[in-house]
């Protein structure tokens, strides 16, 4: 009589790797980086049967959407790809390419959940892209915001909700110099309409900063700045308030309401600031001189009374060994998800990790942008059609 052991294993039972509900859930918790699922395509026919399904690729994108990695930018204003990440994850400038149309305009005004918000000025549309997919939406901007388009800049942001897409465009009215105000407007892609228009009063008579960034503007009308793009923290996005008044505009997206902040006034007297995500999820400030950051963290407390606290400075001209006292740092965009800021000194543009310091030289360049990091997952479910076709693309990144 042979030993249990011994006994030859029933075809009916399955291994794990054999099972392949099991197999996807193990698939799904690979890392999300760009070669992560052509790797394991390579293994076995099973596994690249299942890394290949369209209908897993996008389980594989929802289950890490909350934690993506830091792809690249996108320049602002010819919204080409300029890639942050080593081979075999290197994405390929190529790959996230967009085609103007004949007539077309295009600037790009932020990123958020692997879209990219867009305003095409000629036509006067917006355009919601997903770079991974290709897919493209085209919208045509609300009359309450387009009848301010020919005096003064649109600003906005995009964010996902499930399933569907949602934009929101903000613009400053100054046409009653005592009475300003500035406007949102929300579009939601579950509806396929435009909300109601949105407004608050802008604040008159305040200080503005004598910042060099902000001389353009500092006899103009107020207006929401499209140099620094909107932050999402917790459930508000935020944007840079900038000519006769500097402060910040928040839309609560659970309310549908907008709201000004006002700003310490050391900021404006003696520097420049930048919205960002802070520790916990809450708005926080990045108070920026030529060679420190100061992070800011706002706070409410139990009465409901906001203020702001310093949280911790960063020398920058010590963690990028500058030598030279005269030497300015230029802060040109700032990855939410990841946290992330790039700097640009002395002709090389840097990404800096605000958590670990770590930092890493990405490229030499003397023209000076503003840059959208884009934080997605991405693996292309048709680079792996087949074997041949994911062998060539860990090749080519």
């Amino acid at each position: 009589m042979s030993s249990p052991r011994c006994r030859p294993r029933s075809p009916a039972v399955k291994t794990p790797l054999e099972d392949d509900d099991l197999l996807s859930e193990i698939l799904l918790r690979l890392p999300p980086r760009p070669s992560s699922l052509p790797r394991a395509s390579l293994v076995y026919k099973r596994w690249h049967g299942l890394a290949s399904d369209p209908g897993f690729f996008r389980r594989f994108r929802r289950h890490h959407r909350r934690s993506p990695p830091l792809l690249g930018l996108f320049d602002k204003h010819d919204v080409t790809f300029v890639p942050t990440l080593e081979a075999p994850d290197r994405v390929p400038p190529g790959r996230f390419s967009l085609q103007p149309g004949d007539g077309d305009r295009f600037m790009s005004l932020g990123c958020r959940h692997g879209l990219v918000l867009i305003v095409n000025f000629t036509p006067r549309q917006m355009l919601v892209w997903d770079p991974v997919t290709g897919d493209q939406h085209r919208l045509t901007i609300p009359p309450g915001i387009a009848a301010h388009a020919e005096k003064t800049i649109i600003n906005g942001a995009v964010l996902r909700t499930g399933a569907h897409f949602q934009v929101v465009l903000t613009v400053a009215d100054n046409q009653d110099k005592q009475r300003r105000r500035a406007l949102a407007c929300v579009y939601s892609s579950e509806t396929g309409f435009w909300g109601d228009l949105i407004s608050t009063p802008l604040p008159l008579g305040v200080p503005r900063s004598d910042h060099p960034i902000f001389q353009d503007f500092a006899k103009v009308s107020t207006l929401v700045f499209t140099g620094n793009p909107a932050v999402l923290a917790g459930n508000s996005l935020y944007w840079v308030l900038a000519g006769n008044f500097q402060g910040i505009l928040e839309f609560d997206l659970g309310k549908q309401s907008l709201a000004v902040i006002r700003v310490p006034l050391h900021m404006l007297e003696n520097g420049h600031f930048w919205n960002m995500r802070a520790e916990g999820g809450s708005l926080g400030l990045l108070f920026w001189t030529d060679t420190s950051i100061q992070l800011w963290k706002r706070k409410t407390d139990c009465d409901g009374v906001a203020s702001w606290a310093l949280a911790r400075t960063i020398e920058l001209d010590k963690l990028l060994s500058l030598e030279s006292q005269q030497v300015s740092v230029i802060i040109l965009g700032y990855a939410e998800e990841n946290n992330v800021l790039f700097l640009w000194t002395r002709g090389i543009l840097y990404m800096v990790h605000l958590e670990s310091l770590q930092f890493k030289k990405l490229c030499e360049t003397r023209c000076l942008s503003h840059y959208h990091p884009f934080e997605s997952v991405y693996t292309s479910e048709t680079s792996i059609g087949d074997e041949h076709d994911a062998a060539d693309l860990l090749q080519q990144t």
